[in-house]
């Protein structure tokens, strides 16, 4: 036998004439025609659509601004699940009571334009929210920074001036597809964007169509292609001059020169030098590759410098010594620790002091000296007397293949690629070089820890 539910009352806070309160009372069907809990469900499904609409605008707005797909879905599902772990205890609340409270919900609206720009405004991407007529609705902080700020309404042709993105702009707004086009901006510093517009649809003829103009930088993106294309077109140049050198003397050998003794003595020695220079330069490209692979690995030994140093100075005095240098060392008696690998950094030093000796012979010294004071970083400093280099070749010095003096470098045996495995080792070693030159008094290279 199926057991009536009990007939509850429900007050409602309403008055008569003479100010005393009235009570209404009902039972299971609920009050004026509306069942339990109605009132409720539909509050509930009013605030789940805004909820739902915020959720997917944001999601999109992610999306257009270049956030990972995944990043894009997360924006979506975090609100919604929250929205049905909330909506959840209500339901089974009136489902399994027919006490249902009727007074008007005190639940703030939902702003939308505020839910859109919520996720925007978080994103390091500068994004602006466009009308139909090209005026800015809302731009994020990325957006501020990069372009300054534009009151709401100002048409974005008052920030933005470059024909390529406003024909791309008029376009979308034409045809409703999408677009994107790269920019460059050469104030205060070239950055190159990927700027993207989309349309919303937001599904409402009274607010217009909206569109998202999104600018993704790409400058280290284009900076390594550049690195990459320049390091492949020089690598190729260094290895064509010996191999082009080696086989016009080959070709000599076997023709004029086949019976010449003293000829072909010349060009065999030719011939070994340009072999050993192709050696060392497919060594220092494997060297920079090595250091490349690991480079955001940190190395743990602990090294002692004033060893090391007097080691890599004790190594390089037969080369001082044919190129009259004399090299004076100055460190400290006790030790002077730091955190390296012991291999990387004696290729680190032997590298500045031969530099040193070659391109500083004309001082006739060069002084290495290693400062450990209290409190400070450590320092191993390498001074030549040589003639200097120019102010605007200093900062290139580690560029690959870079060279002050190409006829100089060359007939010093150098590959280019030195100072650029040194800032590799040291970048590893969160360490900097710090370069002090000037013209006709030598050159200071630091390494400070």
């Amino acid at each position: 036998m199926r057991t009536a539910l009990p007939v509850l009352p429900l007050r409602t806070r309403r008055r008569d004439e003479a100010g005393e309160p009235l009570v209404a009372e009902t039972g299971a069907d609920g009050v004026n025609g509306q069942s339990n809990g109605t009132g409720r469900v539909h509050r509930i499904a009013r605030e789940t659509g805004g909820v739902l609409l915020a959720a997917a605008l944001a999601a999109v707005v992610a999306f257009f601004a270049g956030a990972p797909a995944w990043a894009a879905v997360i924006v979506f599902v975090l609100p919604v699940a929250g929205l049905l772990l909330r909506a959840r205890p209500v339901a089974e609340v009136v489902a399994e009571s027919p006490v249902v409270d009727i007074l008007p919900p005190e639940t703030p609206s939902i702003d939308l334009l505020d839910a859109v720009a919520a996720v925007p405004a978080a994103l390091e991407a500068p994004i602006f929210l466009l009308a139909a007529d090209g005026s800015v609705i809302f731009q994020n902080r990325a957006a501020e920074r990069a372009f300054g700020t534009l009151p709401p309404g100002v048409h974005i042709t008052a920030r933005l001036r470059s024909p390529g993105i406003l024909d791309m702009v008029r376009e979308t707004m034409a045809t409703g597809e999408p677009n994107q086009i790269e920019h460059s901006e050469r104030t205060p510093s070239e950055t190159v964007y990927l700027v993207r517009i989309a349309p919303l649809s937001l599904k409402s003829e009274a607010s217009g169509p909206r569109y998202v103009l999104s600018f993704r930088d790409i400058s280290e993106l284009r900076r390594i292609d550049r690195m990459r294309s320049d390091f492949v077109a020089n690598a190729s140049h260094e290895l064509r001059t010996p191999l082009a050198s080696m086989r016009g003397f080959i070709e000599t050998l076997q023709g004029p020169a086949r019976e010449d003794t003293k000829a072909r003595e010349r060009f065999l020695g030719i011939m070994f030098d340009q072999v050993n220079r192709m050696s060392r330069l497919v060594d220092d490209l494997l060297s920079l590759s090595r250091l490349e692979v690991k480079s955001h690995i940190a190395p743990d030994r602990i090294v002692d410098l004033v060893p090391l140093i007097g080691g890599v100075r004790d190594s390089l005095l037969p080369l001082a010594d044919d190129l009259g240098v004399e090299i004076r060392l100055e460190a400290p008696k006790g030790k002077v620790e730091v955190t390296g690998d012991p291999d990387e950094l004696v290729q680190v030093f032997e590298n500045l002091m031969e530099n040193a000796c070659k391109y500083g012979q004309d001082g006739k010294t060069v002084e290495v000296s290693i400062r450990a004071a209290s409190g400070r970083p450590v320092e191993v400093a390498i001074t030549d007397h040589g003639p200097g280099i120019p102010a605007e070749h200093v900062p290139r010095l580690t560029e690959r293949f870079y060279r002050v003096n190409v006829e100089a470098s060359r007939s010093k045996k150098g590959t280019g690629l030195g100072l650029a495995i040194v800032k590799h080792i040291l970048t590893r070693h969160r360490a900097r070089l710090v370069v002090r030159s000037k013209e006709g008094e030598g050159s200071t290279f630091t390494v400070r820890f």
